[in-house]
């Protein structure tokens, strides 16, 4: 399995109202946290592929989601019932 397909099959189990970290992921895929931001760029299916689950370490959004930006990455975790002190 690639690495991109392990990251994938990875976020695709975090339930709603989790969340995980990049760190996290890289350390169950054996690779980095760059990687993993750098994957999940490339995600085609946000439903099946929940990306906006992932934060950073320091439980912050990362300035880069691809997918409407910071702004909609936290409109969507709280849509779930997840509150971040951004």
């Amino acid at each position: 399995m690639s690495t991109f397909n392990r990251i994938f099959a990875i976020v695709a189990k975090i339930p709603k109202g989790k969340v995980s970290t990049y760190k996290a992921i890289a350390k169950l895929a054996n690779t980095t946290p760059r990687v993993v931001g750098f994957t999940l760029h490339t995600n085609k299916n946000t439903k099946l592929i929940p990306c906006h689950r992932i934060i950073k370490s320091d439980g912050t959004l990362a300035e880069g989601y691809a997918f409407g930006g910071k702004t909609e990455q936290k409109r969507e975790l709280e849509e779930e019932g997840i509150n971040l002190s951004e």
